[in-house]
């Protein structure tokens, strides 16, 4: 029986150097491949009949955390395997707790891939050493990398300022509209890139976009 592998990656370079990996062992066999995580989903409707996912992280549409998370719930029975240029904490901590079994480098030579897809088929969980050491350390002192949106709390103030902001009106006219002094929706818009992060009006409605703060 062969092991029925897909591959989810958004560059066909790097999709193309893992089949060459994978072609040297006769046990395994590449049943598709995808660009991305939404194409994965698609595919994974018409035909489920798979081992093992070799997922890629970062990728437009869906992201490699996000698509495991979904493949996880819909398709427990399929074993996922970051496969990623990516060895930072925030990556190895959302990769598992989003229910990866196992966690590669992209530059694994052939036969380290090979017992690693063994290895996580037996119910191990393939790790390259520097992130096994990275996933120990997480353990010994967790950091809390909750998402970003969970730590910005805007008042309901700050937050029609932004709205108004985002329409793209003056600070005079926000203050005319909101019945207040152009010093106090200065204070506001000084409040809220701080608590944003961020430098300029742009940059703050796009991440406001972005965690659903307007």
């Amino acid at each position: 029986m062969k092991i029925k592998i897909a591959i989810v990656d958004d560059n066909t370079f790097l999709i193309n150097a893992i089949k060459e990996k994978l072609a040297f062992f006769d046990d395994l066999q590449v049943k598709f491949s995808c660009m991305n995580g939404s194409e994965l989903l698609t595919q994974l409707n018409d035909n489920h009949n798979l081992d093992i996912i070799l997922m890629d992280i970062e990728m437009p549409v869906l992201n490699g955390i996000e698509t495991t998370e979904v493949v996880k719930q819909k398709y427990p029975h399929i074993k996922i395997i970051m496969l990623t240029v990516f060895d930072n904490d925030e990556h190895i901590f959302n990769a598992i707790k989003a229910g990866a079994d196992g966690y590669l480098l992209k530059e694994v030579n052939a036969k380290d891939l090979h017992e690693g897809i063994l290895e996580t088929l037996n119910g191990g969980a393939a790790m390259t050493p520097s992130i096994a050491m990275k996933t120990l350390k997480l353990l010994r002192n967790p950091i809390d990398f909750k998402s970003q949106s969970d730590d910005i709390k805007l008042s309901d103030r700050e937050i029609e300022v932004l709205e108004h902001l985002s329409k793209g009106l003056s600070y005079s006219l926000i203050a005319k509209n909101l019945f207040l002094s152009t010093g106090t929706i200065r204070k506001h818009i000084e409040n809220i890139y701080k608590k944003l992060q961020v430098h300029n009006k742009l940059e703050a409605v796009e991440k406001a976009k972005r965690n659903n703060l307007i």
